[in-house]
């Protein structure tokens, strides 16, 4: 096979999504934007739903129709980017339940969809969507009016237990929120983990869902195999790569394999990123191509078959600390080259 193996397990996505449902008093959603995090939101939303999640959240409408093919009627999906231009037919269609962000999606949405359920989404101090307090106050009667199904806002620094702006924002979304009769959701996986105070009528964790930070106590989700194309001797002195960024220092061998940047595993990584020949590690050398990865394997017993990035040894958030950026990154990099296994 000329391209990775990325295996997905299924039952660890599961088992995530009860564990931290496990931790709380009310109901867990699952947020399954960007096509599942990069892993197929179809098969993980049907298994999820099989596990019992009735709640989904997307980033776009179009993100949700391919939802309601894979799950059918019935669970709840709703959209964080509300209620677009154009999205009319696809909200109906589809059966979805935007997150009105604005005074202007509020309007096209009761004029376009009247009797069709919508959510709210509040600014709590991260700037990002929602309607800021006093958007809120002046249409909060109007809205509530049409019995919205959630209001909800997102912590900006959830995954620092200690930054002042999550007591912050716990106190803006409840001056927002109190006394109304309405069910609440303030917490992703970071505000989950923060304790019960920011759980209020559900959750929606994401990427404490596919194995990722701060959930650290998360099952591995993703084992990606790369195979090996060719092995070489690199006689000390010379170099491999693009820019002779790196040189012998004594006779080497060299193993290359079918992966790069256009498969998700971004340049950045370069020198000082890790693979794995079963419980040895294996340092990458020079840069990162576009199709290719060199490593030195001149230490190992054997001339390997395949070097693994990802799995039990190095998580995401590993990988992604050698590109200096984080593990969303790379989950939601993953490559269309990629040959799939589902593990159910």
């Amino acid at each position: 096979m000329g391209t990775a193996r990325l295996t997905i397990d299924l039952n660890a996505v599961i088992n995530n999504w009860r564990a931290l449902d496990a931790t709380t008093n009310c109901e867990t959603a699952a947020v399954v934007k960007a096509n599942g995090y990069g892993l197929g939101a179809p098969s993980v939303v049907r298994a999820l739903a099989k596990a019992g999640a009735r709640t989904f959240f997307v980033a776009a409408a179009e993100e949700g129709v391919i939802l309601r093919t894979a799950l059918g009627s019935g669970p709840t999906i709703n959209v964080f980017s509300g209620h677009m231009d154009g999205d009319t037919d696809i909200i109906r269609s589809s059966e979805l339940t935007p997150m009105i962000n604005s005074v202007d999606q509020m309007l096209r949405h009761v004029e376009a969809l009247p009797a069709a359920p919508f959510g709210i989404q509040l600014d709590s101090g991260m700037n990002r969507l929602g309607m800021e307090p006093e958007e809120w106050s002046a249409v909060r009667d109007i809205a509530l009016s049409q019995n919205p199904t959630l209001i909800m806002s997102h912590l900006a620094c959830a995954d620092e237990p200690d930054h002042p702006m999550n007591r912050h924002q716990l106190k803006a979304f409840r001056e927002m929120t109190d006394g109304l009769d309405v069910p609440c959701s303030l917490a992703a996986t970071g505000g989950v983990l923060l304790g019960p105070e920011y759980h209020f009528d559900m959750t929606r964790p994401g990427i404490g869902l596919y194995g990722g930070m701060p959930y650290e106590d998360a099952q591995t989700v993703v084992t990606l195999d790369i195979p090996v194309i060719q092995t070489r001797t690199v006689a000390q002195g010379e170099t491999v790569g693009y820019g002779n960024r790196w040189v012998a220092e004594q006779d080497s061998t060299v193993a290359t394999i079918a992966a790069g940047y256009a498969d998700g595993l971004i340049r950045a990584m370069g020198n000082g990123a890790r693979l794995y020949a079963g419980d040895i590690q294996v340092p990458v050398i020079g840069r990162i191509s576009m199709d290719l990865i060199t490593a030195d394997i001149s230490h190992l017993p054997e001339e390997p078959t395949t070097l693994q990035l990802l799995g039990t040894h190095q998580s995401v958030d590993d990988v992604a600390d050698f590109a200096g950026t984080i593990g969303y990154e790379i989950l939601t990099s993953m490559g269309n080259r990629y040959a799939r296994t589902y593990l159910e």
